[in-house]
């Protein structure tokens, strides 16, 4: 009897995370089965945005649509692969300026560092196939309205002159949406002191977000701050 009920805690436990990392991997076959009609011209560069805007339109239910929102970098618009393990960081709610926590799921370290100097978050509901949801995304003021618009990547994704591009894009209140911050929560003192003690969100970010822009010469955030900043 006792052997039973451990085969079937052993079922009800492992077979859902079995089911959920399949899934997984089917939607990163169709991310990397669509990337040209995502992007006809190839060009990913900071285009987190991009990614985004796609999955929303696939009229998902809710968790789908997290699980989905965890294979690309909103910094570099690079695709992560299904196991990636997420970073805790914290992100400035654009509303009232208190700190939200999660999980956020980079290509590289330095994008943790970029996204947390360059980006906020907004708290926005959705309405998915199965429910209406809020969730905390990440976002960065129009960027269209730049002189300086950062060359290496394709303005026709992002803008329509200076106004935000709707069909490539979504946005709120003229905030540009360029991913999701996983697992979101407002930040207790235990929260902030991991991530600023963390190896990377603390030390490392601290002199990479320090350094002058024009010697900013490593990991594709280095775009992503020219297009945020």
């Amino acid at each position: 009897m006792r052997k039973l009920i451990t085969i079937i805690l052993f079922l009800s436990i492992f077979l859902p995370i079995s089911q959920v990392n399949a899934n997984t991997e089917k939607l990163y076959e169709k991310l990397v089965n669509d990337w040209s009609t995502i992007f006809p011209d190839g060009n990913r560069n900071a285009a987190g945005p991009r990614f985004f805007k796609y999955i929303l339109d696939q009229n998902l239910e809710y968790e789908e649509f997290m699980q989905f929102n965890k294979l690309y970098c909103a910094v570099s618009g690079s695709i992560i692969p299904p196991d990636a393990q997420p970073d805790e960081i914290f992100l400035t709610n654009e509303a009232n300026e208190e700190r939200i926590c999660g999980e956020y799921y980079k290509c590289c370290w330095p994008c943790l560092c970029d996204v947390m100097k360059y980006s906020e978050t907004k708290k926005i509901n959705i309405d998915f196939k199965d429910q209406s949801k809020d969730i905390y995304t990440i976002v960065i003021d129009n960027p269209c309205n730049k002189n300086d618009f950062p060359q290496l990547v394709n303005r026709d994704y992002f803008c329509e002159g200076n106004e935000l591009n709707k069909e490539y894009t979504y946005s709120v209140d003229n905030k540009l949406v360029i991913g999701v911050l996983h697992n979101a929560k407002i930040c207790d003192d235990y929260d902030i002191d991991y991530i600023k003690n963390d190896q990377i969100t603390g030390p490392m970010c601290e002199a990479r977000n320090s350094m002058p822009l024009e010697e900013l010469n490593f990991g594709m955030g280095d775009i992503f701050i020219r297009l945020a900043n």
